[in-house]
């Protein structure tokens, strides 16, 4: 899968790992920056990520910060983002097993490094399990 990624300052960090664990795991990355822990304006990398994955030029996304929750509301004013904020193993599998979640939000301030990269390594091999979760899906585009 093609990789999008995005992070404010406080997530930057934990993006340049999982910039060097997704090519292991046999994913391309696309990085929206920011490229550094100089404080910047986090909707300025959030959206461009976004909009990538709602354009189809990335299969999937990933976006951090300090909380995960400014870059998830960001993420999610893309239309046809569903932009889920994980915090654990088991939110991340059930984004993706009933929201079908094609972005997934960090963040470095409250959750361990090996946290996240776990997060990942669920999120991205977790698939959608339809069913009644698909009309569900539907509607959130009306």
């Amino acid at each position: 899968m093609k990789i999008s990624l995005g992070s404010d300052h406080a997530g930057y960090r934990y993006k340049e790992k999982i910039k060097e664990l997704l090519p292991s795991l046999g994913h391309e990355v696309v990085d929206f920056g920011t490229d550094s822990e100089d404080p910047v304006d986090y909707p300025k990398f959030i959206r461009p990520a976004a909009e990538a994955v709602a354009k189809g030029e990335c299969d999937r996304g990933i976006v951090l910060g300090g909380s995960g929750n400014g870059e998830a509301m960001a993420a999610n004013k893309v239309r046809g983002i569903r932009c889920a904020l994980c915090w654990n193993e088991e939110t991340a599998r059930l984004s993706r097993q009933h929201n079908d979640a094609n972005v997934l939000s960090l963040g470095e301030r409250v959750i361990s490094e090996e946290m996240a990269l776990n997060i990942v390594r669920v999120w991205l091999t977790t698939d959608f399990e339809g069913g009644r979760h698909a009309n569900r899906i539907a509607q959130l585009e009306l």
